[in-house]
């Protein structure tokens, strides 16, 4: 799909403008270089005061170039930059790299150039890379557009970089580790091609096992976070993020905003994303390794095996620190260690198995402790003592470097004495650390990535929402704003509530205290006067609802004396509300505030008057499924006592994440929600309850992941006896999804694929996964759904470059079902959902023999071309 992000790493020519022969120059380096390079294309040198440079022909300008340009490094000052690229687009050159400085770091001028330089690309229709940057390099074609000093080894990795100066020094570093790429690019100002670009990209490229990105700043949000995510289910994704702070925005009035920093947020996109944030380049590289070497731990308990105390100590203290957990040591892993191990083994874990620890007993201890099913990961420390074998050691845990079913790492500390045994180790497929504690970090990072996927692979669970929820709120908070009020009042904030099926204290409105204070009798509860800050009890029997009495002449008529304590201004209406107590309940809190890069935020965690104290809270990025929201209960610290504490029972963690999930809805749902609050919302064995809640309208940035888009979801009757369902795919999809495949003949396979593709590559996880777990900006498939069967009788799909107007559009229908007006169905329901997503020109290719879908397609205005079947507007 990506066709025109390979002329940047695939070209078939390049020309270099702004070639030339002065020494240190940027534009001699990168001729130097394209030259010194195993590219095989041809290089054209573009400079109108030269006719060669470095002994090659140059070319007044690329109007002279004779031949074909498919890809222009261009190394001119900025002023030119904007022609240069003029001249591409007249050119037809769909790619440009642009070296060139002086852009928007220069001040207003450069910002003015830089539009300019926008504008005449997207004219021309030229991607670009850049500007200011280093430049691209492709290792496995030999392709060398950098001004680096040297040229990457081949490798698996692809690394993305918005600083070049780092760039550059990563190369040089790479080359003395033995670190091979599959692709290095320097981004730039990314003007133009950004992360998602490159991240959708390298996520279908066949060289690339896993992808590195230094990044500086994330652009637009929604389009990466989309791109992570579907590049994550496929490869791993690693980034290393400069610019921590403690406090990245002015806090807000509530809580949720004065705890929600913007790093914060960007730490929980990640995880919601699948993406691994790494700090320390050190680690990056270790990290790809190991995934390339070891599977990945199901879990955060980690065993060490060491034969001296102290780095099991060492090690033991990073694992803790950094979130992971020691493995506990069952008994009969504590028995079987036992029968081999001297007497004072350590009969825990870490397992020292002592200083005098040869081969024989490094190996059979391995092997013993692998077995404990409690444990996730190995690792392996050796020290060198006098009585210690290296070499040999290694050697012996070589048969269990792939054979264990968890990953295995090694510490194999010292210096010239442990190299060999480390190659032998790093051969067999064992990474290996020159010390403990940086194992241990690579193990906590694998561990939160493996829990980082499983969140994107798990199927979650379906939450209802009470009929008309989104309606009734829109509604509500229209009526609110129309107003001018931005703050809802508390009765106004639980029917929000109340309309997304979150369970509220019953609130009544009055017109006077009176009639509060009458109501109050009626429904038996006692009375309580509540005046902002204050609580001055009825002196009647009335007695138990909390009257928030804000009306001063209601006030007045009804309790003689107030009204000279109470300025009238502080007064605005009365509720009643019955005092309700949840027995053994947690206070928490659940809020929504707007960060400015990512959009609204999710709080969870402890709650109450000192929540800014505690700061015991967790963020997420709505939508939420019950998979996220369980996730999301799990990470603050008083998760642990909502499982139960000092004879208390469970809080029903399961309704407590439907209430996330419909509570995340809201948010997405209402673009006017610029603050929600819940606190505190109470949680006991007995039940959930949002005891008081405060809500600000405004104005807020879109929400910064897309949710599976329901408003496409609509129902059609195929014949008397038969209503669909059309409705976007569903990750839990993927077993009827595999028994509609399973039911395709060989002629329709050949009528639709060209070839009869094989039920188990039709039906592979990873292919799976890209249709199951789509990004709706790129991808969108429909699936046609018998109501009363639940099964998939058609699938129709598109899919386009990001931000492209032409998608590629594919058709598959059941054989029972052909020749019904299924296709018909889903066709035009396939349309109508592209064009409500700015797709302008859709396309389709299949064999000329399938007559049927040709048929089909004319009928909905698309027209024969030589390259297949195209429908525009």
């Amino acid at each position: 799909m990506h066709t025109r992000l390979q002329s940047f790493l695939t070209p078939s020519s390049v020309a270099v403008i702004g070639a030339t022969e002065t020494l240190g120059s940027v534009g001699r380096t990168l001729l130097t270089n394209l030259l010194a390079s195993p590219f095989g294309g041809p290089v054209f040198p573009v400079n109108p005061k030269r006719s060669s440079v470095l002994g090659v022909k140059s070319y007044a300008s690329l109007h002279a170039v004779p031949d074909p340009v498919e890809l222009a490094v261009i190394a001119v000052p900025a002023p030119g930059v904007p022609e240069v690229v003029r001249q591409c687009g007249a050119l037809g050159i769909p790619a440009a790299v642009v070296i060139s400085a002086g852009f928007r770091e220069a001040g207003p001028e450069g910002v003015a150039r830089e539009q300019a330089l926008q504008h005449a690309a997207r004219a021309g229709g030229v991607r670009l890379i850049g500007p200011n940057c280093l430049g691209v390099m492709a290792p496995h074609t030999g392709l060398n557009a950098t001004f680096a000093q040297t040229m990457a080894a081949p490798g698996r990795v692809a690394f993305i970089s918005q600083s070049g100066a780092l760039l550059t020094a990563i190369l040089d570093r790479a080359l003395t580790e033995k670190i091979g790429f599959s692709a290095v690019l320097s981004l730039g100002s990314m003007l133009d091609i950004g992360w998602a670009d490159v991240l959708d990209y390298l996520a279908e490229d066949d060289k690339t096992e896993s992808i590195v990105l230094y990044m500086e700043s994330v652009g637009e949000a929604q389009s990466f976070l989309a791109a992570a995510r579907a590049a994550a289910l496929c490869k791993p994704v690693l980034v290393i993020k400069a610019g921590r702070t403690a406090q990245g925005a002015q806090a807000a009035a509530s809580h949720t905003g004065a705890l929600t920093g913007s790093d914060d947020v960007l730490d929980a996109a990640f995880d919601q994303v699948g993406v691994l944030r790494v700090e320390r380049l050190a680690d990056v590289f270790a990290l790809t390794e190991t995934l390339a070497m070891q599977p990945r731990p199901k879990g955060r308990r980690l065993t060490l095996v060491t034969n001296a105390g102290g780095p099991g100590v060492l090690a033991t203290d990073a694992l803790i620190g950094g979130g992971g957990v020691l493995a506990p040591v069952s008994p009969e892993i504590e028995a079987g260690l036992s029968a081999f191990l001297p007497p004072h083994w350590s009969h825990a874990n870490p397992v020292d198995i002592l200083g005098d620890a040869g081969p024989e007993r490094y190996a059979k201890a391995l092997e013993v402790a692998a077995q404990d099913p409690q444990s996730d990961g190995l690792l392996v420390v050796l020290t060198p003592q006098a009585m210690t074998a290296p070499t040999e050691t290694a050697a012996a845990l070589v048969p269990y470097a792939q054979t264990l079913g968890k990953p295995v790492l090694a510490s194999w500390m010292g210096g010239a004495s442990v190299l060999e045994g480390e190659g032998l180790l790093a051969a067999a497929g064992i990474p290996t650390f020159p010390y403990p504690d940086h194992a241990v970090r690579v193990f906590n990072h694998l561990w939160r990535y493996s829990a980082n996927l499983e969140t994107l692979y798990e199927t979650p669970e379906r939450t209802e929402l009470p009929d008309g929820a989104e309606v009734a709120a829109r509604a509500l908070l229209a009526g609110v704003a129309a107003t001018g009020r931005t703050l809802l009042t508390e009765a106004e904030s639980k029917a929000l509530l109340s309309a997304y099926g979150i369970p509220t204290v019953p609130t009544y409105i009055a017109a006077s205290a009176d009639e509060a204070a009458r109501q109050a009798t009626a429904l038996g509860y006692p009375v309580v006067l509540k005046l902002h800050s204050e609580t001055i009890t009825h002196k009647t029997d009335v007695g138990g609802v909390v009257l928030n009495l804000q009306d001063a002449d209601s006030v007045r008529t009804a309790f003689l004396g107030i009204q000279s304590r109470v300025p009238a201004a502080d007064f605005l209406g009365v509720t009643v509300q019955p005092m309700i107590r949840l027995k053994d309940a947690y206070e928490l809190i659940v809020g929504a505030s707007s960060d400015p890069q990512f959009g609204p935020v999710l709080l969870f965690g402890a709650g109450g008057q000192l929540v800014e104290v505690q700061r015991d809270h967790a963020l997420a990025l709505p939508p939420l499924t019950t998979t996220l929201a369980a996730r999301l209960i799990e990470k603050p610290r008083i998760a642990a006592a909502l499982k139960g504490v000092r004879g208390r029972a469970p809080v029903d963690e399961a309704a407590l994440a439907q209430l996330l999930v419909r509570f995340s809805r809201l948010v997405a749902d209402q673009p006017l929600l610029k603050e929600i609050e819940i606190n505190p919302l109470l949680a006991s064995p007995d039940g959930l309850l949002a005891l008081d809640a405060r809500v600000v309208l405004g104005t807020r940035p879109p929400v910064a992941l897309r949710s599976y888009p329901h408003a496409y979801e609509t129902t059609a009757l195929l014949d008397p006896q038969t209503l669909l369902r059309l409705r976007p795919i569903r990750p839990d999809d993927e077993a009827a999804l595999t028994a509609f495949h399973r039911s395709l003949s060989e002629q329709t396979l050949l009528q639709r694929y060209g070839e009869a593709l094989p039920l188990s590559e039709r039906t592979a996880r990873e292919r799976l996964r890209h249709i199951l777990f789509p990004d709706y900006d790129r991808v969108m498939a429909l699936v046609a759904e018998a109501e009363q069967t639940g099964e998939l009788l058609g699938v129709a799909r598109y899919e386009r470059e990001r931000g492209a107007p032409t998608a590629e559009l594919r058709l598959v229908v059941a054989d029972s079902w052909q020749s019904r007006g299924m296709g018909s169905r889903l066709l035009e329901s396939l349309i109508t959902v592209a064009e409500a997503e700015g797709v302008t020109a859709l396309t389709m290719q299949f064999p000329p023999e399938n007559t049927a879908l040709a048929t089909l397609a004319e009928r909905f205005g698309f027209v024969a071309t030589p390259s297949g079947y195209v429908r525009r507007g």
